[in-house]
């Protein structure tokens, strides 16, 4: 590893971004962390990783920037707010963005960073925080052949699936809104289904144990009805992610003139999860709304 790619900036260490920048940092490179909230950079400090109050200090003469935001608009924050990347990264640096967002919004972030003689690789991410810090991620990746080979290392180090999916950005980003397409319908029948297995009086475990045993099970189901089985709502993966997502889908479906009925369906139960006050807390809570509609008892749920 030569000494222009050893540094590393990583911007947004949430639970994704901190395993991602750890996981950096265990394969050698010098990591430089920024956050809004400063207690997570004064985390990956006591890891020995390095700390910035802004994206443009964490960038300074960065080879590779790896952005770990919510949505586009806080991407474009990150690269050209006041205190952007785009100007410190070292020339010919890579920007490697993992926010969901519509494919429109990262070919024009693409185009913009370009200009200055950058590269941008749009890499959403899937895989949560566990599979994070383990530098076990999926990745959907797609941009130019130069922001690739500038970008694999790190890419190497984070991801356990690395998919290439094309040659410019916006591809990954497009294919990242299949995923959670999916994953937001999933989520939503999941919660419905163990809600009104509820409303039946049925043994939630029980139904837990041989639903996965059985041909209705999902991913989702098998991953989150955990999560209502102990009552515990974490935020793992928030609902409000669910919301903007789906939301994403329903602007990109528009524009095209494509039906989405089944994922409109979904995103108006994240809507009203997330207007009961749930919107911060694990997307599971779906099943939470359900049942206070319903005035079915949940385990652990007792308003």
């Amino acid at each position: 590893m030569t000494e222009s790619r050893q540094r590393v900036a990583v911007v947004g260490l949430g639970s994704m971004g901190f395993g991602m920048a750890t996981s950096l940092k265990r394969a050698g490179f010098d990591v430089v962390g920024c956050d809004v909230m400063a207690g997570a950079v004064e985390k990956l400090m006591a890891l020995g990783g390095g700390g910035a109050a802004t994206p443009a200090e964490a960038a300074k003469d960065a080879a590779i920037v790896v952005s770990v935001v919510v949505n586009g608009a806080q991407t474009e924050a990150v690269l050209f707010g006041n205190d952007g990347a785009a100007k410190t990264m070292a020339p010919g640096a890579v920007f490697i963005s993992s926010a969901t967002m519509d494919p429109d919004v990262a070919r024009r972030l693409a185009k913009q960073l370009e200009a200055t003689g950058r590269h941008y690789l749009d890499a959403p991410i899937s895989g949560g925080a566990q599979r994070a810090a383990q530098g076990e991620l999926t990745i959907l990746a797609s941009g130019s052949a130069a922001a690739f080979t500038k970008a694999r290392p790190a890419l190497d180090a984070m991801a356990a699936k690395l998919y290439e999916l094309g040659d410019a950005a916006g591809q990954g980003a497009a294919f990242k809104m299949i995923n959670q397409l999916l994953a937001g319908v999933h989520i939503a029948a999941a919660s419905e289904a163990m809600a009104f297995a509820a409303k039946q009086g049925l043994d939630l475990r029980k139904v837990y144990e041989v639903i996965t045993a059985s041909a209705g099970n999902s991913w989702m189901f098998e991953n989150r009805m955990p999560h209502v089985l102990d009552g515990d709502y974490t935020p793992r993966s928030a609902v409000d992610i669910f919301v903007k997502d789906l939301g994403i889908i329903q602007d990109m479906a528009r524009t095209a003139k494509f039906p989405v009925p089944v994922s409109a369906a979904a995103l108006q139960m994240f809507l009203m999860t997330s207007a009961s006050g749930m919107g911060r807390d694990d997307d599971a809570s779906v099943a939470r709304m359900y049942a206070r509609v319903t005035g079915t008892t949940l385990p652990g749920d007792k308003t």
